[in-house]
């Protein structure tokens, strides 16, 4: 009889607690914080807000909004990290020679293999959100830096 009754106690001990823990936590601001979502979902061509700009897209001076690209503040947020140090065989930016010999298949080319990808590079340089009059800027930069 005694283990019945301390059984019975201990989870009427237990119930009352979790009690105490569900009325805590049941206001509904306290609800709406625990069902609100983790993180949002922006889809190309929508206004995103600060995420493009976290992103590098937005920190690039994007041309979606009507102005010119501005092609090292593209280059310094997505192509840096590679053509500065040379990652997976990637030109460095000032490697005449290495440049050089890329551009013997025309700027049109290297354009084509920049927006669409080649060897190791991936599309855009990794940064999808980039129109393809920013990859150019970024492209056109380089360029520039390196003859």
């Amino acid at each position: 009889m005694n283990s019945s009754k301390l059984i019975v106690g201990c989870l009427a001990t237990l119930g009352l607690t979790g009690l105490t823990f569900a009325q805590e936590d049941a206001s509904h601001e306290a609800i709406a914080k625990r069902l609100a979502p983790v993180g949002e979902l922006c889809l190309q061509g929508q206004d995103c807000g600060t995420s493009t700009a976290s992103a590098g897209g937005g920190a690039a001076g994007s041309s979606n909004g009507g102005g010119d690209a501005d092609g090292q503040a593209i280059y310094d947020a997505v192509c840096m990290a590679c053509h500065n140090t040379g990652v997976a065989n990637a030109p460095k930016i000032g490697d005449t020679e290495a440049w050089s010999t890329r551009l013997e298949k025309g700027t049109d080319t290297l354009y084509t293999h920049v927006i669409d990808g080649f060897n190791a590079m991936p599309p855009k340089g990794g940064d999808p959100s980039l129109s393809d009059a920013e990859v150019k800027a970024a492209v056109d930069y380089l360029l520039e830096e390196s003859q």
